[in-house]
């Protein structure tokens, strides 16, 4: 820590995108935002007032100048997660980075390493772990009320229409963006590495239907897994749901019942059959991250705000810890790879 308790955090915000107004928020409810970054003046500009922060354009100077923030919230394009990171930890800061971690395992391990090297803590924003729907299924899963597990299949059936891509420059490089996978759909392979594990062989198919202009990636994919458990699974995904987001779940089976976590953003407990035990009480979460043109997964910062705060006081773990951050990219990177494309090279 710089110059705060646990119990009066202080923060920076590194990228004043669409995100960072949601981390800001949650923020003000748990510490003070004390400096914002980003190479887009007036957008530095509007957060900072709005919050009473200080504006950076350079974050060289806000690492240097804003001595008295505990913990760097990273909000950047994907492709500069790591880089970002690794500066802030170097500078001495604690620092939370947005999802997807980085663009390939090799970033997040050394994302990794600084922070350790400079004793900070790293986290990583997972926060559809903290869905009511999810959160139930995982104790399911732990408590071994669902026996063995046989199968999962994941779907990620979501629309980005081509303006989308247009709004921001970085959006649908491989470079910045990375793909789908990393920006649109890395919670649903969180959770599914969450909910069965590790994955020990994957074959992927994919193809670019509809975005041919404006990404350099995939926009649909259909993956076959098997996990180093023995259960077998499947992923398909798209951004081609045709006039907006479709559906987001995860289906469970086996060998005491069948559980699946649907809706358009896992924010629903849709189904489930189990031979000794029953779900109850399990609320829809609350509404999705809400972009104007388009909508994203669901909106829980404030519960991994509020996780972090407890960390540093003591109270509880950490909700998503760097190796597990690795481990999502791991899988997003295999996937990529098995379907014959180029890995991001940082």
């Amino acid at each position: 820590m710089n110059s705060s308790s646990a119990s009066h955090l202080t923060f920076a915000i590194l990228g004043c995108g669409r995100i960072a107004q949601r981390h800001a928020r949650h923020i003000s409810n748990v510490g003070r935002l004390e400096a914002v970054c980003d190479v887009v003046e007036q957008r530095a500009v509007d957060l900072g007032r709005e919050y009473g922060a200080a504006t950076y354009t350079d974050l060289d100077d806000m690492l240097q100048e804003a001595t008295n923030v505990d913990v760097v919230s990273v909000c950047t394009p994907n492709g500069l997660h790591a880089q970002h990171t690794i500066r802030a930890a170097q500078a001495g800061y604690h620092v939370l980075c947005e999802k997807p971690m980085a663009l390939s395992v090799a970033d997040c391990g050394q994302m990794i390493k600084e922070a350790e090297k400079a004793n900070k803590r790293l986290f990583v924003v997972k926060q559809n772990r903290f869905n009511p729907p999810v959160a139930a299924v995982k104790e399911l899963v732990e408590s071994g009320h669902l026996g063995r597990i046989y199968s999962v299949q994941v779907n990620c059936f979501w629309n980005r229409h081509q303006q989308y891509y247009k709004e921001s420059a970085w959006r649908g490089s491989k470079e910045l963006d990375g793909g789908v996978l990393y920006t649109q759909f890395s919670h649903f392979i969180d959770l599914m590495y969450w909910l069965v594990g590790d994955v020990e062989q994957t074959q992927a198919v994919e193809e670019n239907f509809n975005h041919s202009e404006t990404t350099e990636f995939a926009d649909t994919g259909v993956v076959s897994l098997q996990f180093v458990n023995g259960a077998i699974g499947g992923i398909h995904f798209t951004t081609n749901a045709h006039g907006g987001n479709m559906e987001g779940s995860i289906t469970l089976f086996g060998e005491e019942g069948t559980v699946k976590i649907g809706g358009e953003y896992l924010n629903e407990l849709e189904y489930q059959d189990l031979a000794d035990h029953t779900i109850e009480g399990v609320k829809s979460s609350a509404g999705a991250n809400d972009y104007g043109t388009y909508q994203g997964s669901m909106s829980n910062h404030d519960k991994v705000y509020e996780n972090l705060v407890r960390v540093f006081r003591g109270d509880e773990e950490a909700a998503t810890v760097g190796y597990e951050g690795l481990k999502t990219v791991e899988i997003i990177e295999n996937i990529y790879a098995a379907a014959g494309s180029e890995v991001p090279v940082m």
